[in-house]
C-alpha cells in the first residue's frame, strides 16, 4: 500500500529527528540502536492512519505514534533479557551489545520516554492518550506473565492462551488506533469499535503467525518449526491435546518435554501429529473468524466506504504478510 509506506516514511524521518545525541551515552545510545535497527513500524503508523481516517492531520498523531514506537521497543528490549535473546531482528540485542543492567535501565527510560511525548498534546486529549496507554502498557506486562507462566504449566487452556496473545500482543494494535481516534476527537463509539477492530485483527494476526510458524515456508522470514523446538505451547499444540487420542497425547507430550536426538525429526512428528488430530484446521478457522470480525466491526464504523476500504486493504495486507 502506498499511502502505508508513505506514513513509515514520515514516521522514520519523525523519529529520526528525536533521536538526538543525550547523556550519558550508555543510556541513550542503546535507546537510539534499538529503535533504528529495523522493523516495519505499524503500529506507529496505525495511530497515524487512524488520525486521518478520523478526519486528521495525520501529522498530529506524529508525538503518539513515536510514544506507541518506543513502548512497543520498550517491551522487547526487556523481553529479550527474560528470553535471554541474542538477537533481535538479527543484530545483537541491547543486553548482547551492552550489558544486563544496561538493558534494564535502557529499557525503563523508554517506557518513561513514551509518557513524556504525550506532553505535546492538550490537557483533554493528553488525559484520553494517558489513560489508554496506562491500561495497555499494564496489560502487556500481564500478558507477558502468562507467557512466562505457560511455560511451567503443564495444562493450558485455548481461553488462557487467547487471552496471554490478547494482551501481549493485539491490545496494542487497538490502543495504536484508538489513539488516532484520539487525536482526531472523534465519537466515543468510534474510538471503541476501531480499538476493538485493532484487537480482533491482532489476534488474528498472531494466530497466523503461530500457524505460520509451522506450515508457513521461508518467504515469510521465519524459521519453520521454531515454536516447536522451544516447546512453545502454541494453539495448534493445545488443539492437539484435546482432540488427539490417548496416545498422540502421550506421544505429543514427550516431544515437548524430552530433548530432541534430531531437531528436523522433532518437528516433522509434531507437525504430523497436528495434522492428524486437525488442529490446524481448527487454527485456520480460528484465523478466518477473528479476521471477518474484525471486518465486520469496520463495516460499523461512522466513516465514509471508501475510508473503510482503507482500512480492510491495511488488513488484507497484514494478514496476507503483504507490509
Amino acid at each position: 500500500m502506498q499511502l502505508i509506506t508513505h506514513y513509515q516514511n514520515e514516521f522514520l524521518a519523525f523519529m529520526n529527528k528525536h533521536l538526538t545525541e543525550r547523556e550519558p551515552k550508555n543510556l541513550y545510545d542503546p535507546i537510539h540502536y534499538i529503535l533504528r535497527v529495523g522493523g516495519k513500524r505499524l503500529r506507529p503508523t496505525l495511530t497515524m492512519l487512524s488520525a486521518d481516517i478520523f478526519g486528521a492531520d495525520y501529522h498530529k498523531a506524529l508525538y503518539a505514534a513515536l510514544a506507541v514506537e518506543i513502548f512497543h521497543n520498550f517491551s522487547l528490549v526487556h523481553d529479550d533479557i527474560m528470553d535471554q535473546a541474542p538477537l533481535r531482528r538479527g543484530q545483537p540485542t541491547v543486553h548482547t551489545k551492552w550489558n544486563l543492567n544496561t538493558g534494564i535501565l535502557s529499557g525503563d527510560t523508554m517506557l518513561i520516554l513514551a509518557y513524556q511525548y504525550f506532553e505535546q498534546y492538550e490537557p483533554n486529549i493528553f488525559q484520553e492518550l494517558a489513560k489508554i496507554f496506562s491500561k495497555t502498557a499494564i496489560e502487556v506486562c500481564e500478558g507477558q506473565q502468562y507467557d512466562v507462566d505457560f511455560e511451567r504449566e503443564a495444562q493450558v487452556s485455548t481461553d488462557q492462551y487467547l487471552k496471554m496473545i490478547a494482551y501481549k500482543t493485539a491490545v496494542l494494535v487497538g490502543a495504536a488506533l484508538q489513539m488516532g481516534a484520539i487525536i482526531a476527537q472523534t465519537t466515543q463509539e468510534n474510538k471503541q469499535k476501531i480499538y476493538d477492530f485493532g484487537l480482533a485483527l491482532g489476534i488474528a494476526y498472531q494466530l497466523q503467525d503461530d500457524y505460520l510458524d509451522t506450515f508457513g515456508d521461508d518467504s515469510f522470514g521465519k524459521k519453520i518449526g521454531g515454536d516447536i523446538l522451544q516447546n512453545k505451547k502454541t494453539l495448534l499444540y493445545l488443539k492437539a491435546l484435546e482432540k488427539g487420542t490417548a496416545e498422540q497425547k502421550q506421544e505429543l507430550y514427550a516431544l515437548y518435554t524430552n530433548e530432541p536426538k534430531n531437531e528436523d525429526e522433532k518437528i516433522s512428528r509434531v507437525t504430523e501429529l497436528f495434522i492428524a488430530t486437525q488442529s490446524h484446521t481448527y487454527l485456520r478457522e480460528r484465523v478466518e473468524a477473528y479476521t471477518m470480525e474484525a471486518f465486520a466491526i469496520l463495516d460499523t464504523l461512522d466513516i465514509p466506504e471508501e475510508k473503510k476500504d482503507i482500512l480492510k486493504e491495511f488488513g488484507s495486507s497484514l494478514m496476507n504478510r503483504t507490509i
